[in-house]
């Protein structure tokens, strides 16, 4: 595959053998292992000449989790720190609006404000059977959860107001980015 970002040996392997990674499996797995690692919970820059943990220490993960995951199937172009950074990337790259979420779509949810009056737009991915998994301010790292962070009065918590998807995931036959092993 000219466009594989891995190159995936495996050894020994038999000469009859052929591997070939599934792009979509691979993809899903990801996201649903994805839950409790803390690999998203930094991210340094240089601040008015200041080192700073511009995700301060994971609670605004959510974007840099998503944009990684991405990233590493060449679904978009670059990481991002911000949901608006990582939308932009999504429609630069192929992404589209569907109406209904399904399994490994891109979600985006409507903005809350914190405790300390700033607005958080939020981002994470489609899982099925109305789970979701994005990143937990609290506990800081990835965590699976209901699609609208549950109900109250019937009505959705947090209300999902853009579901994305790429035409590289319809082939859930089709081959993945191969790593190297």
């Amino acid at each position: 595959m000219a466009d594989a970002m891995f190159n995936c040996v495996v050894n020994p392997a038999p000469a009859e053998s052929q591997v070939v990674p599934l792009f979509f499996d691979n993809y899903l797995a990801m996201i649903k292992g994805s839950p409790g690692s803390q690999m998203f919970r930094h991210f340094y820059a240089e601040v008015s000449g200041q080192k700073t943990d511009i995700l301060q220490d994971g609670e605004l993960s959510c974007a840099f989790f998503a944009s990684g995951i991405l990233r590493l199937f060449d679904l978009i172009k670059e990481g991002h720190c911000t949901v608006s950074g990582t939308v932009k990337d999504l429609e630069n790259s192929g992404w589209y609006l569907i109406s209904a979420p399904r399994p490994g779509a891109v979600l985006v949810w409507e903005p809350i404000i914190d405790g300390n009056g700033a607005t958080h737009a939020h981002i994470g991915f489609a899982l099925g059977d109305n789970q979701a998994v994005s990143n937990n301010s609290f506990t800081k790292t990835p965590t699976v959860h209901h699609l609208t962070f549950n109900e109250e009065n019937s009505l959705p918590k947090r209300k999902i107001t853009a579901v994305y998807w790429h035409d590289k995931l319809n082939n859930q036959d089709s081959v993945s980015p191969s790593p190297a092993c």
